[in-house]
Formats: structure tokens, sequence, C-alpha cells
């Protein structure tokens, strides 16, 4: 699910060539170079590689053997993920790591992986010289006349066999550097100014660089050349995502992120966090320093973001100093902010309810939604034998209760930006409205298939139900969605397909693999690796395939390659036999029939829909484009014709990651066309308002 749209896609291929894509942001001292490379591994990591191999040979569900085509796929994979535009590397250099490509399984046997170090720190050689080579084009005189272009499609690269073809690749990507920045109404001065600390700034943050980060990218490399979804976290990715599972972290409740001038800048303020509270951390805002344990303020500015984010968490109670500038204004003004127990209540269920269209009896319909951005569990609580621990079934039971009080005619269940979680979730909250029965079967890699099923007598809503999904949709989401679709319980409605994630990941604790006998073992990260694979109680797999709405409406992310199937290695789509189950007759193909055809009809008439369209056909045709001009002229001519597009997409794309402030529910075009289908779907059930067994 790694895609963006339209001009969101020169952005990104800009942040590809810049090497950004983890490292983000620019800094504010840049004149001097790091040097220093990393010396090699740390003593952890051949026992941590090793407990690795050893278990992808034993659970993942491929069975594959760490041979030579996965030692291949990792090479080819651990380079793209350094240089992905093959504005680093020199062919020579490639040669020389190809050449022993097919040795990587052998060394990870061994628990060896010096050659991570030797390719890493050859790319931070090339990283300093690419940058000492910007310091000279920026200053040259480029002209703007000439009718040159810049290749954008990585395929159709190779790697420069000569300085000459390093000078002229660079070259070309500063010229577009300078258009883009002048595009945007920045001087030429500030232009080269800022070019200038992007690269450097750039190197600064690769030589950060350290052990765990480079065995993680090493070893996720071997990972993923078996299937896209089985990487190592090393142990503060760990630590991150059992916050994110748990929906709760000790500090000040601000969402961060690096910007291109290297500073940590406030995205937003959680509502109801300890910054949201004190009243003067605002979003825009740009953190410069941090204090430590001992209270010194530390220089954040290029630091990574984890960095930031390691000093200013910390135990509910105490307090963190912040140095913060506001308003795009130099001057630093220090924040004392105590630190409190913060709940991510934006990555939890909400709802609302709306009143829409009009009954027999003159009042509206009451239309109740629930946003779940995941299938969320504190895990460690579950574990714990806390009978009270967070979970996204608890608290959507909880919403349902509501909506019956309320007395609402039809529930909304939102899945469009849900990328999955918790299977044990998926499966409970499905429960909630369904009595009993199977809800997925999962068959593991020597063939068993093991159905997990419903249990609870009854549903915590038996009435008119709809299942909205998007390519965004993903694994849990996609358990849900197939199920009401294969029990007729309710109706779905989105893009094409859902994502298309079908295999299951566990998540092995590698500190307590190794060492069993310990109570307390050592954080050594962990292993998420794909074991399982889903399939729907009718017996279809939603890998690659997905689930395919009831209902499809047009849509930007229809076209985007950001689906299962666009990933390498993927599982691939089977069959299982069908579980034994009991449906309803909540949807019936009639049904579906005019209800597709109304909503066809109205789609017709509608402005904003045919606007969608000429998006998606532009966001096409630039898709199929290889190259981008670097003539003045013809830059800007495709740059102000696309200007206002950009914005839009731009706009859905952070609405649909959750990047932006969060509306339940927007009153927008697409969302009104979603109640009018709802709506003529509650006329189709006038007859039949209750799920009733069939």
């Amino acid at each position: 699910m790694r895609a963006n749209i339209q001009n969101v896609a020169l952005k990104r291929w800009l942040a590809y060539s810049l090497g950004v894509v983890l490292f983000g942001g620019l800094s504010a001292a840049w004149l001097t170079l790091p040097a220093a490379p990393l010396d090699g591994p740390a003593r952890s990591d051949r026992t941590v590689t090793r407990a690795v191999r050893s278990l992808m040979e034993q659970e993942h569900l491929s069975r594959h053997p760490l041979d030579d085509e996965i030692s291949t796929r990792a090479m080819k994979s651990f380079l793209e993920g350094l240089d992905p535009r093959k504005m680093y590397f020199l062919q020579s250099d490639v040669d020389e790591f190809m050449a022993k490509e097919r040795q990587i399984d052998n060394q990870i046997q061994d628990g060896d992986i010096r050659f991570a170090y030797t390719i890493f720190n050859r790319f931070l050689v090339r990283l300093d010289e690419r940058v000492t080579l910007v310091e000279k084009l920026v200053d040259q005189p480029h002209d703007f006349t000439v009718d040159e272009s810049i290749i954008t499609d990585p395929d159709a690269l190779r790697y420069p066999r000569t300085e000459d073809e390093v000078v002229d690749r660079w070259r070309k990507l500063i010229k577009l550097n300078l258009l883009t920045f002048k595009a945007d109404g920045t001087s030429d001065e500030e232009s080269r100014a800022k070019i200038k600390r992007r690269y450097h700034a750039l190197a600064k943050r690769w030589h950060q660089t350290d052990t765990d980060e480079l065995l993680e990218r090493f070893l996720t490399a071997v990972t993923t050349s078996y299937d896209p979804h089985t990487t190592y976290m090393s142990p503060s990715s760990l630590d991150n995502f059992r916050i994110m599972m748990r929906l709760n972290l000790d500090g000040i409740g601000a969402a961060l992120q690096v910007s291109e001038e290297g500073y940590t800048v406030v995205t937003k303020v959680i509502p109801g966090g300890a910054a949201d509270k004190d009243g003067r951390l605002k979003a825009d805002d740009r953190i410069v320093s941090v204090s430590d344990s001992n209270g010194e303020m530390i220089d954040v500015v290029d630091m990574k973001l984890n960095d930031v984010v390691h000093l200013i968490r910390g135990e509910a109670g105490t307090v963190v100093k912040l140095g913060v500038q506001s308003g795009g204004v130099d001057e630093t003004k220090i924040y004392a902010i105590t630190r409190a127990r913060i709940e991510l209540e934006d990555s939890a269920a909400q709802s609302e309810v709306i009143e829409r269209g009009q009954k027999p009896d003159g009042n509206p319909f009451k239309v109740g939604v629930i946003d779940l951005p995941s299938f969320y569990m504190d895990m460690a609580a579950a574990g714990n034998g806390q009978n009270d621990f967070r979970s996204s079934t608890r608290d959507v039971s909880i919403i349902l209760d509501n909506f019956k009080s309320k007395n609402v005619d039809v529930v909304v269940l939102d899945l469009r930006r849900n990328g999955g979680g918790s299977l044990t979730e998926a499966i409970n909250l499905t429960g909630l409205f369904i009595d009993q029965g199977p809800v997925v079967q999962v068959k593991d890699a020597v063939g068993r298939i093991q159905s997990y099923n419903d249990l609870d007598r009854g549903m915590a809503w038996d009435g008119p139900l709809i299942v909205l999904t998007s390519k965004f949709s993903a694994s849990a989401s996609e358990i849900l969605a197939g199920a009401i679709q294969d029990y007729h319980r309710g109706l779905i409605i989105g893009d094409e397909s859902t994502h298309g994630k079908g295999t299951v990941q566990s998540l092995l604790d590698l500190g307590s693999q190794i060492f069993r006998s310990l109570p307390n073992p050592e954080n050594l990260g962990a292993l998420k690796i794909t074991m399982q694979q889903f399939y729907r109680p009718n017996g279809d797999s939603t890998q690659k395939r997905g689930v395919i709405p009831d209902v499809i409406l047009p849509s930007l992310t229809n076209a985007i390659a950001m689906g299962e199937g666009d990933l390498d290695y993927a599982v691939e789509f089977d069959h299982v036999p069908a579980s034994q189950f009991t449906g309803y007759n909540m949807v019936g193909a009639d049904a579906l029939s005019r209800l597709r055809e109304h909503s066809a009809s109205r789609l017709q008439t509608t402005g904003d829909f045919a606007k969608e369209l000429e998006r998606i056909a532009r966001y096409k045709r630039m898709k199929d484009e290889k190259t981008i001009s670097l003539n003045e002229e013809k830059y800007s001519a495709r740059r102000a014709a696309e200007r206002d597009a950009e914005k839009e997409e731009e706009k859905h794309f952070d609405e649909q990651q959750g990047n932006k402030e969060r509306e339940i529910f927007a009153d927008d075009f697409y969302n009104k066309e979603i109640v009018n289908i709802t709506l003529d779907y509650l006329k189709e059930l006038e007859n039949n308002k209750v799920a009733r067994a069939r």
C-alpha cells in the first residue's frame, strides 16, 4: 500500500531520489559532512540473524528454503532500498556486489551480516561524493530553454557507468529541483540554498544510521524475499508496534514528522493530551530542541524522528522541555510540558448519527456511522489476563448499544482506511453482526485448514448493515467484509476491490524465542512472519483478489497500483472447501441489480463524479509517462494544468491514510452517493428489516 497519486507521485519520485523515504528532513547545520562509517555488526546481531533464519525455515507459510533464489531477491531489495533511483551507486559497485549475490544465504546461515556493512558503507561514500557534486552543480548556471527531460521510471534506468553519466544525471535532477521550487514561488537564491541544505542534511541523517537500523533493513530485505509482509522489527520498531496496538503511550500528545527543512514539525495536537491541555503547542510549530533526562536542551534539528520521539516520550507525570519556533519565525520559546498517558483515540472506533431522507411517516432516516481505522487490541493487557483490556470489539459494541438507544435505522461500518490488525478482533467484531458460524478459515504451511467461528449467540446489531471498503482496506477488514458478503448479511460498497492481503502474520518475540527460560528476556526485536493464509466462509481466499463490493463506485484509488498483486513475491490466490453456515436474506440478486442501476443513473448526472472520472483519466495518463520535461515553458504548462488536481489528490490520499484532521463521515459527493445507496437499500428491506436466518 505504498503508493501516491498524481503530482504526489512526482514528489515521491523526488523523495526517492533523495533517499528520504525513511529518513526525511533537512538540516540547519549543513556545512559539515559526517564521514565515519559503521564499524560492524553488534554482538547480538549473529544471534538475531540465526534466530530469524531458523524461524523462517521452520514457520514460514511457503516453506521456501533459504537458497540462492532468496539471496538474489534479497540483494535486489537491499540495493533498491538504499538507492531506488540509481543515483548513488556506480555500475562497478553493483557488479562487485552482485558477484556475491548467491552467497547471502550461506552468510545468513552463519549469522554473518558483514556484507551488509560493506554495501552500506560504500553507499555512504557515494552519498558524500554526490553531495559534494551537488554543491558544484547548484551554483552553476542552468539553461531552462533546452528541450531535455529526466527519466522518472526506475525500471528504465541503469546505474551510471562513468563519472560523466553521474554528473549528467545529477545535473538534470538539480534542474528539476530548481524548476519545482520556482513553480512554488521560491526565489532563485533561496532555492539553491535549500537544495544544498537538503542534500547535506540527507547525508547527515544516513550517517546517523545505527546497527539496529541496518540489521532491520538487511534482514527485512531477506524476509520480504519470501513474501511482502514478513519483516524483522528492531527493538525500537517492536516498541512502536506495541504502542500502536494498545492505543496509548506516555508523552505530550502530538503527531510529528520531519520537514524538508530538517525540523521536527507538529502535524497535529492530539485532543485531550498533555500538549492540548497546556495550550501553547500548535500544529505547524517546529520543535528545534528537547531536554534530555538531565534537563539539558538537546538540538534536534536534522535528528532522526525516532530519536526525537524517544526524547519526548517519558513516564507520565514527568516534565519535558521543548524549544519551539512558531509561525515560521526563528525565535525559539521554551515550553515545559508535563507528560501524561495519551489515549490515541484517532486510531479508535468513532461514530456519529446523521439524518437523511424521509420515511413514510415524514421523519428522516437515522444512519449510524462507525469509522473503524484498525482492528486493535491491547495485547499485553489481554495476555496478562486483564478483563477490561482495550479492543475494537468492545468499543464498537458500546457504539451499537448507543445506536439502538437512538433508534438508528441502519449502521454504516466504514473500513475504507482500515489496514487490518488483530485476527481475533476481526472474528469477534464480525460476530457482533451474525448469530453464530464460521467467520474465516485458515490454512497453514502443511495444508491443515481450521475454521474460526463466532461462538456467541445473538447479534449486537441485527438490523440493516452497510460496509464501506477501499483499496486501503486490508487483511482483517477483508475478513469481516468477506464474511458479511458470504452470509448475505449486509451490503458492501466501495472501490473495485479491497487490497487483497489474505495472509496471516504472527509476531514472534526473538528474546522470548531465544531465551525461553528467562522471565524477562532482552528485547532483541521480533519477526513478523507469514504463517497462514485466510479464506472466506465460501472457500475463496482474499489473497490478491480481495473482496469485490456489491456496489462499486468510481475512485482514484482504483487506478493506483497499490494492491497486494502489485507487491513483489506476494502469495498466490487459491481456494479451500466452503464451510457450512446459515446465511441471511438481507441481500438478494434482484435487489443488487436495482441498487446498481439506480446508482449508475445518479452518477451520470452528478458533476462531481464526472470530475472524479477526469482525475482518474489524468492520473492514468501521468502514470504512463516515463519522463519529465526540463524545459521551463513545457514544465510550467504541465505544472499549471495539474496544480489544482494535485491539491485535491493530496487531500484524498491524506484523508485515506489518516494524515489530516479526522472527519467521521464527511459531507462530500462520494459519501452523499453512499447515503443514496443506503436509502435505496432500506427501501428494498421495507418488508424485511430484521436479519432472519434462511
